[in-house]
């Protein structure tokens, strides 16, 4: 019977693809690894819906994937930043093209309806609230709709992303009554229990909550280049480009929209989306385990229409100790720990050499900002064992022991991870196989994802490892690293930090010069070697297809890894 299930289950999934419209011409097929949550782009949670989100609407400021550059989308120019005293004055100026799907122009006024939906109380989007939180008002130019001014708390440079990295919304779709409209922005600043009982508040949000704003095509629609024509849950999403669409009416490279159609074939198993990639009922295809990406590379007839790409990316994966741990409080256990870890053999099993070690949480690619005068750690049990002695540890034949708060204490480990990552299992289970060269017993523990993060957030871990995402554009690691979010509920998980890390941290975020910055960030991830509590392993290459008949594929090491509006096909 075991046997019968791979055959039974490609013969289903062949049949769903026989039960689909037939291809479009100038259509292209994806695969989103799972369904989306929701479509709407005010309470997205998931990366699947983001990719689809990006489509349908825009933001102030975006990256192209062609230099993986900040540059303007709705707005004619990346924007004036003035500092005033406690405030900072951040102007933008809407492209004259600009228009929502019923041909009327974005203004000032859809931004400050964006912000109103954004901060209101009641609205499930309690994700992207924190985003805009540093917004205090919006000042709208009188002479000029399409001209508006942003007044911010304090200042730091990764405010000019922030103030333009949300979807705007149209406010005719989203509120046909106007219910929000002579509500000013700064109302909706500070305390927001006051408005839990304003009529219209309430009425709107009790309208916005309902199912039709996550997946109703008629009202997500924005001002970029498709509509959603078609959502059959389990199964695909359909994008259809917008005639006349006004993109097309600027000089923009970034603003695009080339395919006619675009389908999302939702297959969340990989095995599944690698034989809808080699039938060619798939154009793309992301996140290719390292081992059947090999396999592929040798796979002339494979290659005779697709190309494969490695892109480096921002993605890494990081071990963390939990500092607070009277047995881990000293740093040389640490240390001893972090030369248990066999980055290289983790990347050889994991990643198939897909891969690149680092020596701090800046990715190596950002040779301007990464301290490559530091040595990643690697395996060398000699070493760690020095570090114990040197931290007091006593060796037995039966493992190693200190004196803590009057008390014998053996050291052991527990490494959790979240169920379900398999990468991270398999980094766990060869670290358990390197302590044991040392006698130390570590147990593994699989936690479900709630359960994994709210240990987390509660400290009641001794050292697990984690996947971590960044960009090129921030470096705001406060949240993570900074001792005001350590305490419990926060996310400083790892206890990570000191008065000089501190400092040292609101420095680089308050750094508008490069090489500033550049010095600044260098020391961190000295510091942060040094400590060995929060141990960045590698970071990641991607690993994608896309067939051969299109050009201007836009690939990156930001995902989605392509910029799928931006295809051409090949003459």
């Amino acid at each position: 019977m075991r046997k019968l299930y791979p055959l039974l289950f490609c013969l289903l999934f062949s049949l769903s693809f026989c039960s689909q419209p037939q291809r479009q011409p100038e259509e292209v097929r994806i695969r989103l690894a799972s369904e989306p949550h929701t479509l709407s782009p005010v309470n997205y949670s998931d990366s699947e819906g983001l990719q689809v989100i990006n489509l349908l609407f825009q933001s102030l400021l975006g990256v192209d994937l062609e230099d993986d550059q900040l540059k303007p989308v709705l707005v004619k120019a990346r924007p004036l930043i003035e500092q005033k005293d406690s405030v900072t004055l951040i102007t933008y100026e809407l492209r004259d093209e600009a228009s929502w799907s019923d041909g009327s122009p974005v203004t000032s006024d859809d931004i400050a309806f964006t912000l109103k939906v954004l901060k209101a109380p009641l609205v499930q989007n309690e994700q992207v609230k924190t985003q805009v939180a540093f917004i205090r008002d919006l000042v709208q130019d009188k002479e000029n709709n399409r001209k508006f001014t942003f007044v911010c708390d304090s200042f730091t440079p990764e405010m000019e992303l922030l103030s333009g990295d949300f979807f705007i919304i149209p406010a005719y779709l989203f509120d046909p009554e106007n219910l929000l409209k002579n509500i000013p922005v700064a109302a909706f600043t500070d305390s927001l229990s006051k408005l839990e009982n304003h009529t219209k508040i309430k009425a709107f949000a009790a309208q916005f909550n309902t199912p039709a704003y996550n997946n109703n095509g008629k009202i997500l629609q924005g001002s970029a280049g498709y509509t959603l024509e078609e959502w059959v849950p389990g199964q695909y999403i359909k994008l259809r480009q917008k005639e006349d669409w006004w993109g097309k009416n600027t000089n923009a490279t970034n603003l695009t929209a080339n395919p006619e159609h675009i389908t999302l074939h939702i297959i969340p198993d990989n095995t599944t989306a690698l034989l809808a990639l080699k039938n060619r009922q798939l154009d793309v295809l992301k996140d290719i385990p390292a081992h059947e990406f090999d396999q592929l590379k040798q796979n002339k007839d494979f290659q005779e229409d697709f190309d494969l790409f490695t892109p480096d990316s921002y993605k890494s994966v990081y071990a963390g100790i939990n500092s607070r741990l009277p047995k881990f409080a000293d740093k040389q256990t640490r240390q001893a720990i972090a030369y248990l870890l066999d980055i290289t053999n983790y990347i050889k099993v994991t990643q198939q050499q897909y891969a690149i070690p680092t020596a701090g949480i800046i990715p190596p690619k950002l040779t301007e900002f990464y301290n490559s005068d530091l040595k990643p750690y690697t395996f060398n049990p000699a070493k760690a064992k020095q570090l114990l002695l040197a931290a007091g540890w006593q060796e037995r034949n039966t493992g190693w022991f200190k004196n803590i708060n009057g008390k014998e204490q053996q050291l052991t480990i527990v490494v959790t991870y979240k169920a379900g990552n398999n990468i991270v299992e398999s980094t766990a289970l060869i670290f358990q196989q390197s302590a044991a060269e040392l006698h130390i017993p570590v147990q593994i523990e699989a936690q479900e994802g709630n359960l994994f993060t709210q240990n987390s957030r509660e400290h009641k871990f001794e050292l697990f490892f984690r996947p971590l995402s960044g960009n090129p554009f921030a470096f705001n690691f406060e949240p993570i690293l900074h001792t005001s979010h350590a305490a419990k509920g926060g996310t400083n998980y790892t206890g990570f930090g000191n008065a000089e890390t501190d400092a040292l941290l609101q420095t680089i975020n308050k750094a508008t010069d490069a090489k500033q910055k550049a010095t600044h960030l260098k020391q961190l991830q000295k510091l942060m070697l040094e400590e060995a509590t929060f141990i960045v392993l590698y970071y990641t290459k991607e690993r994608l297809a896309i067939h051969k008949r299109f050009q201007n594929t836009k690939v990156s090491g930001l995902s989605p890894n392509y910029d799928v509006s931006a295809f051409l096909i090949k003459k």
